[in-house]
């Protein structure tokens, strides 16, 4: 019988010492778990070593998908499996992943579906479930983009394959935190398309505002989720609305500085 491969569970964290102790009680069973932290001032870092993971700090924000890929360098385990401080493995995904790592197939990363807490409903709809992530994968072949937010796994060439077993996600505890978390993530969103040279008009910011109201609540069925499904659905319009709105204003800023 082949040797199990082993595994390094991988977080990238800025002070979140309110989730990260049961996010990492939730893998305890992996080779190793590794944190690296952006400069937190509570005590994530110190709950992160009480529990094992190996620490290691990078204040100078460069992104989050190249702040996975430094993080994933430390790691030493044959697989990674990505992980972020509000989520937690459930012991049926625990299960799929330690059978995969006793016989991986060559060219293959795996999915799993996330289950999304809102507003203290796990969503079942609303485009938030099965919500499928691409998190387990050979370290040396596989590695994040360089996306500022958004993030994702490059996965050319490979067969993706989905686990048994959901990932439990926290996403939305308090609604203006999660607000202004993703007010963050739509400006972000705008510097980056705006650095890549890309426009909008002013009219594509109520057309993309409407459409992100009516897919999440028509088209992804968000009515069946009650009233966090309705909520979701504006919470959802709003981000839209702020990433397209940002971004028509820094296409107008260079507009006025090159007249």
């Amino acid at each position: 019988m082949s040797q199990s491969k082993r595994l390094s569970v991988v977080m990238i964290s800025k002070n979140v010492a309110d989730v990260i102790g049961e996010c990492l009680d939730s893998v305890q069973w992996a080779d190793e778990i590794i944190v690296l932290d952006s400069g937190s001032q509570d005590n994530t870092c110190h709950i992160a070593k009480e529990k094992g993971a190996k620490v290691f700090i990078n204040s100078e924000w460069p992104g989050f998908g190249k702040q996975r890929q430094l993080a994933q360098q430390y790691a030493t385990g044959d697989y990674i499996f990505m992980i972020d401080s509000d989520e937690r493995v459930t012991p049926e995904l625990k299960n799929s992943i330690l059978a995969i790592l006793q016989q991986p197939e060559e060219n293959v990363v795996y999915n799993c579906a996330r289950r999304n807490l809102f507003m203290g409903r796990f969503m079942k709809h609303s485009g938030w479930y099965p919500d499928k992530v691409t998190r387990l994968y050979a370290r040396e072949r596989y590695q994040y983009n360089n996306n500022l937010v958004h993030e994702s796994l490059e996965t050319q060439g490979a067969t993706i394959k989905t686990l048994q077993g959901d990932l439990l996600h926290l996403t939305c505890r308090d609604l203006m935190e999660f607000q202004q978390k993703q007010l963050k993530y739509a400006t972000e969103w705008a510097k980056e398309r705006h650095q890549q040279g890309k426009k909008t008009r002013y009219g594509s910011i109520l057309s993309h505002t409407l459409g992100a109201f009516f897919k999440t609540w028509l088209l992804r069925t968000g009515f069946l989720d009650g009233k966090q499904g309705l909520i979701l659905a504006f919470v959802n319009a709003q981000y839209t609305f702020n990433k397209y709105a940002s971004l028509w204003e820094l296409n107008q800023k260079t507009i006025n500085h090159e007249k």
